[in-house]
């Protein structure tokens, strides 16, 4: 989580979608509903549909809140409405593709029927002709998701939404199970706490389809909405931000940041991330002793972005691929998210030691740089706080403190995981590992 904001304001603080081509124009987050906002707000500001960034104004009614918004995009993205050549990376319309490649949209979701829904309204709101959707039921504790999706979403004109069960808790195992699944030659994965932008699937498709060494793309994932004090929080720590600049990462041209490739939260979240589906089974699917619900707390995306570029293939961050992501609502489960991310980059670490043993000396090199840039954070963030309240300092001080038991968290995940197996040995199941290609596709 870095690259946090200085948001002004005190929750609640509206968020919303304008475009610099339509003067006036709010949307909601996600599914492009026309709203009519006033006072202070914060807004994705967009030229033609490319992020420009975030940017807070106030102003007394929608008139003078969407002028403000523009201005302070103005000021703060050297950019004009008038003259945007002077910004070339973002003067681009996001285009549908010449070729569209048929796309699987995986969801995993454990007793959040209201969220799901929400998230399956803005999939099927996608402007992406061939898709479809994958509900994998993680661990459920009845049968209300399933219910929901089978009611609302099963057959008629809208694209194939499917739904499958996995009895094992965690989410890299649903995202396996949803893998195996697939009928697409990109799989696509986000959460259902999400809404997702109506061309997220076309800037997913983009770099793909540009150059062919490229085995994953992540994109942007801004906030859906700023409504308690816990959310803001974590929004000015950083929350997804990764920047409003397309990337490209690779072993054959490496960057500058002397921790590459080891730093993958750099180059995107799981809650936003496409594979080519046959590499990605090639890998093995996601590692199971990783990710929410594991002792591991996470990991499961870091270690797929690493092994995609171990592997000599490309990733590549697209911001106009955009996921409007609903933060944790209170300061309890902020402060175990911080844990959690923390915890999954060191298991990421020690995942990416037993599934590429080569890079072992690389990594060893590079771990004392890691250990004084993650200080550093820690120091800039404040160091210290009153000691309540989900302040960056505290937010960071958990995130440290979960990246020394991320090792320990992922041999723990490893033993559970070896005694899963026994369990189903000599059976066919696809718990832990993707099942063979499915024939067909999405329409």
């Amino acid at each position: 989580m870095t690259g946090g904001r200085a948001l002004a304001s005190a929750a609640p603080l509206p968020v919303v979608d304008i475009d610099l081509a339509e003067p006036g124009a709010f949307r909601l987050p996600g599914g492009g509903v026309r709203t009519r906002p006033s006072g202070r707000a914060l807004g994705l500001v967009r030229f033609h549909g490319r992020p420009l960034g975030m940017a807070e104004a106030s102003g007394g009614g929608p008139e003078e809140l969407w002028q403000a918004l523009a201005a302070a995009a103005v000021r703060e993205f050297a950019v004009t409405d008038e003259d945007p050549e002077t910004h070339e990376p973002h003067r681009t319309p996001v285009e549908a593709p010449v070729r569209t490649p048929a796309i699987s949209v995986i969801v995993a979701t454990r007793n959040r029927a209201g969220m799901l829904r929400d998230c399956l309204d803005s999939l099927l709101a996608l402007t992406y002709p061939r898709f479809e959707v994958i509900v994998v039921d993680n661990a459920p504790a009845d049968t209300t998701t399933e219910e929901l999706v089978r009611r609302e979403y099963d057959g008629g004109t809208r694209p194939v939404v499917r739904y499958l069960r996995e009895p094992v808790p965690g989410l890299a195992r649903a995202h396996n199970r949803g893998l195996g699944a697939a009928r697409g030659g990109i799989s696509a994965f986000t959460d259902d706490d999400t809404l997702v932008d109506p061309q997220w699937l076309t800037a997913l498709a983009a770099p793909f389809l540009a150059d062919p060494r490229t085995g994953c793309v992540t994109g942007l994932i801004v906030p859906a909405e700023l409504d308690t004090e816990a959310q803001l929080a974590l929004e000015r720590h950083g929350a997804f931000a990764k920047g409003y600049a397309p990337r490209v990462w690779s072993l054959r041209a490496p960057p500058a940041d002397p921790l590459f490739p080891f730093t993958a939260g750099r180059f995107g979240s799981g809650a936003n991330m496409a594979f080519r589906t046959e590499l990605l089974r090639d890998l093995g699917g996601f590692d199971p002793a990783t990710g929410v619900g594991t002792p591991a707390h996470g990991g499961d995306d870091l270690l797929s972005f690493f092994r995609v570029l171990a592997r000599g293939r490309s990733l590549a961050y697209e911001p106009a691929a955009i996921v409007w992501h609903r933060h944790k609502r209170t300061a309890e489960a902020l402060d175990a998210q911080a844990f959690g991310y923390g915890a999954g980059f060191g298991a990421y670490l020690a995942g990416a030691i037993v599934h590429e043993p080569r890079m072992l000396p690389a990594l060893l090199r590079r771990l004392p740089g890691g250990v004084r840039h993650a200080l550093t954070r820690h120091h800039e963030h404040g160091g210290s706080d009153s000691g309540s309240g989900a302040t960056p300092a505290r937010l960071t001080r958990l995130e440290l403190r979960g990246m020394l038991y991320g090792p320990y968290g992922y041999l723990r995940s490893r033993r559970i995981e070896r005694r899963v197996l026994r369990r189903t040995e000599g059976r066919h199941d696809d718990l832990a590992h993707p099942g063979p290609r499915r024939r067909g596709g999405p329409r």
